[in-house]
């Protein structure tokens, strides 16, 4: 059974589904942070999913992490 994971790039961004897809196709940089925004947004689903227990200082750490990279990410689907 698989579970829905919340605030996931193609649901953050719907208007740039095609755009997501052609540049972790051929942008290194943008396919590693999406990868990096995939790793920390699954940590945070298994912390809230209560999976996985994280200090309420590293949870808020990783959730700064996060929308770091969404920001970033954004600002490279925009440009």
């Amino acid at each position: 059974m698989s579970q829905h994971t919340p605030h996931e790039l193609l649901e953050e961004f719907p208007e740039y589904k095609d755009s997501i897809h052609t540049k972790k196709q051929s942008d290194a940089h943008f396919a590693k942070l999406a990868d990096e925004y995939h790793r920390v947004n699954r940590l945070v689903h298994r912390h809230e999913s209560e999976i996985e227990t994280l200090s309420d200082d590293h949870i808020i750490e990783i959730k700064k992490e996060r929308l770091a990279l969404k920001d970033t990410i954004h600002s490279l689907l925009t440009v």
